[in-house]
């Protein structure tokens, strides 16, 4: 019989990256370049956290959780700029890579916590905002190698071994 710790190694396939947003400035429109560059210890330049931050250097989405934040809303669909998150990422999930560092493209990052909701989502998506994301708000991360990430990237865990 398999143990926890072995189970919580076992992926049964890399993820890829959907979407990439920036945030430029406090409340300016994202900005959706198809490749970003991540630097260790900094986060993704062109952001507006870059530097400022250890731990919520990225931030990450799981592209199965935006259909339930839209039907959560009353709607069709969602568009991730909405959300303020930096990738959106599919096949994987994301909550599985606590304490593990993870490959993004070229770059490798290390989960550091939830990536909470905050009450601007109250007015970004309207009334029931902040709930609807409860729960589905993602991941944030940090910098450990730097490297390029681009539309369509795998994402996957290092080995149990490998950390950097």
């Amino acid at each position: 019989m398999l143990n926890i710790k072995h189970l919580q190694k076992q992926f049964t396939r890399s993820g890829k990256v959907q979407w990439i947003g920036l945030r430029p400035e406090r409340d300016a429109a994202m900005i959706q370049p198809v490749q970003i560059f991540a630097d260790k210890g900094q986060g993704l330049q062109g952001d507006r956290f870059r530097g400022l931050t250890s731990k919520r250097q990225v931030t990450l989405i799981q592209a199965e959780h935006l259909p339930v934040i839209a039907a959560l809303l009353g709607r069709d669909t969602i568009d991730p700029a909405l959300l303020r998150r930096n990738l959106v990422v599919s096949g994987l999930n994301l909550l599985a890579l606590k304490g593990k560092q993870f490959f993004v493209g070229e770059a490798v990052l290390e989960m550091t916590g939830l990536c909470h909701p905050c009450s601007k989502m109250e007015n970004t998506l309207g009334q029931g905002g902040y709930n609807a994301m409860r729960g589905h708000g993602g991941i944030t991360a940090k910098v450990v190698r730097s490297g390029l990430i681009q539309l369509g990237n795998d994402v996957f865990p290092l080995s149990g071994e490998e950390h950097l």
